[in-house]
């Protein structure tokens, strides 16, 4: 008798540890990390944008913590992916370009350089230690096949595009479902290509639509990896088009009529890169409305099933606006750079500094705004710590985790470091109140660095560089000391100071 009492009190031990551990494993945090693609600083309502409705982005940053002093890790697609996903800012990242490595065309889908095999990214840390892991978006960091993809990454699950160049159409022919071509209800036409009719006939544009739109079916697949992890710890990470180029928005958006109304629009027809359309601005900024809306969404499925507790919502952007009157856009219009100076493709705040927006109910203090000094490499181990997890010392960032439960303890960077072998060849460093900045080095190796003041001169217009020769020489022992040369990616003004 006293065997199988004793017996009986060993199962329910058992049981009891089991119990608690699956309890354990489902009070870990939920993670998703939603980042849009080449929106500006002030495009959210929440940042000061005046047209553009963004309301439930808006009430994460009223419910949560908005960040005023937060960059990306690259002015471009690719490389910032590359940085936000390792914790290696571009000096050490293995991607600090775009790299194409194929064409527009379906059949000459390559995507960009991969990453290699054996990277350790955010997916891989947070699946080796029991989280199910989605990303579902705009890839950018290995094409088909390739040791890049994002199941060989780290993650579970992808829905999207693989490759760039395929993301410039929101009606592609195709989206992945992990490695399996899911083939959508578009007809393939070119990305690119000029107005072949009468501008003003709605008709000229139909060419250039389809239906199935990428965004609403990545939203729908975003729901689904929801609904289907609701009792699991998850990582969602959403690197979502908008509002990217083309400007393609489906004329059922409710917005685009009001905006129609208020803006004052002229058709665009192609003639500087992209897809023709008869109300760029208009149907911009319904790109945008429209991404929040489906992002409302997210929030409301969290709040419904009782996950908005134990679920942190990070939301930024991959870099700057893009270029102005590029393709029907107008960041002049919008101020989408406001108040800074750059666009997509630049070092100046302009192309590099992004909203960060952070919702965490019951953790992060409503309505707190944040000017601590942070960029991409920073979200892993931010998403290590809030997991509590290791990451070691072989990366670059800085966890912020203490900044948004109010700790007094947050480690502070000595500096910010970019280099981006394109657009001229340029870096820069961000120092405490300084901005430094070296444009042209690829042609012209021996152009002076620029430096700003960033406490009195945001907008990067005043160069003070040779009042402080003294900060100079500490930002060029910076560059010299904060990289290592890349095959992929030479800079050779850069790479000889390391010879």
């Amino acid at each position: 008798m006293k065997y199988l009492f004793n017996c009986i009190v060993a199962i329910l031990a058992v049981v009891l540890v089991l119990s608690c551990s699956k309890e354990k494993s489902l009070t870990k945090s939920n993670i998703i990390l939603i980042m849009a693609d080449d929106l500006g600083y002030n495009e959210l309502g929440c940042y000061g944008q005046k047209i553009i409705k963004t309301p439930n982005i808006d009430r994460l940053a009223k419910e949560g913590m908005k960040f005023t002093q937060f960059y990306s890790g690259s002015p471009v697609c690719a490389p910032s992916r590359c940085v936000l996903l390792t914790g290696l800012h571009t000096g050490h990242a293995y991607v600090r370009d775009n790299y194409e490595l194929g064409g527009f065309r379906d059949e000459e889908e390559g995507g960009q350089l991969p990453l290699p095999e054996g990277t350790k990214t955010i997916g891989t840390i947070l699946k080796e230690n029991g989280y199910v892991t989605g990303v579902i978006g705009k890839w950018g960091l290995g094409g088909p096949g390739s040791t890049g993809i994002p199941n060989k990454q780290g993650f579970d699950y992808f829905y999207g595009y693989l490759c760039q160049k395929q993301a410039h159409n929101y009606y592609p022919t195709h989206l992945w479902e992990n490695e399996e071509w899911d083939t959508l209800d578009n007809k393939f036409f070119m990305p690119h290509q000029k107005l072949d009719g009468d501008p003003e006939d709605p008709a000229s544009y139909e060419k250039y639509r389809g239906n199935d739109y990428a965004l609403d079916k990545m939203s729908e697949k975003a729901l689904a990896f929801l609904e289907q992890n609701k009792d699991t710890s998850f990582f969602l990470y959403l690197p979502v088009t908008v509002p990217h180029l083309a400007i393609q928005v489906p004329e059922d958006e409710p917005s685009l009529e009001e905006y129609k109304r208020i803006i004052p629009d002229s058709p665009y027809v192609g003639n500087k890169g992209y897809l023709p359309h008869p109300y760029p601005k208009a149907a911009y900024a319904g790109m945008i409305t429209r991404m929040d809306r489906e992002i409302g969404k997210i929030i409301q499925f969290l709040k419904k099933n009782h996950q908005d507790k134990n679920t942190i919502v990070l939301f930024t952007s991959d870099n700057g606006p893009t270029y102005n009157r590029i393709g029907g856009s107008d960041s002049e219009f919008f101020e989408s750079n406001k108040p800074f100076s750059g666009l997509k493709g630049s070092l100046n705040e302009g192309g590099i500094r992004v909203p960060l927006v952070v919702w965490w109910p019951g953790k992060i203090e409503p309505g707190s705004v944040s000017d601590h000094i942070g960029a991409f490499q920073d979200i892993l181990p931010t998403i290590t710590e809030i997991s509590e997890l290791k990451t070691g010392n072989d990366i670059d960032g800085l966890s912020f985790y203490p900044t948004l439960i109010r700790q007094d303890n947050q480690e502070m960077h000595n500096y910010l470091y970019w280099e981006f072998p394109s657009y001229g060849g340029q870096v820069a460093v961000r120092m405490g109140k300084w901005k430094a900045i070296g444009k042209g080095l690829l042609k012209n190796p021996d152009n002076p660095i620029e430096l700003y003041d960033l406490e009195i001169d945001v907008a990067e217009q005043q160069n003070v560089a040779p009042e402080y020769p003294e900060v100079i020489q500490q930002i060029n022992e910076i560059i010299k000391t904060s990289r290592t040369p890349s095959e992929k990616f030479p800079f050779p003004v850069l790479d000889s100071i390391l010879q």
